[in-house]
């Protein structure tokens, strides 16, 4: 089924492969943001179905987006995308309530998250 998604990286390298990635599985770019801040403002505006999110960004990193996305709207999917240590990060984003955490060149695992959210 496909979704309407908001893509939240600093890199705009990165969110040009993750749109095309989601686009060339049948999913609809809501919007793209380029820090957490731009991020939370765009949610409200466009409430897409899932945001992917970077965690490290200037202004307002992710983890701080996705909770004030998450304050906003408790019913919101959250998929976290990054090149960082899974292992140092996985528990901050299970306990911010976010649906995963994925390395942004694993295609499959990116997709069946979204699939399955």
């Amino acid at each position: 089924m496909s979704k309407r998604i908001l893509i939240v990286d600093d890199s705009s390298m990165m969110r040009n492969m993750i749109k095309g990635v989601l686009k060339k599985a049948g999913h609809t770019i809501a919007g793209e943001a380029k820090n957490g801040m731009e991020g939370v403002e765009l949610y409200k505006a466009l409430v897409p179905d899932l945001v992917t999110m970077d965690i490290t960004m200037r202004i307002m990193d992710g983890f701080t987006a996705a909770k004030k996305i998450l304050t906003y709207d408790k019913t919101a999917k959250i998929i976290f995308l990054s090149n960082l240590d899974k292992e140092k990060y996985s528990n901050e984003v299970e306990e911010i309530g976010a649906i995963g955490y994925v390395s942004k060149h694993m295609t499959r695992e990116i997709l069946e998250l979204i699939d399955n959210a």
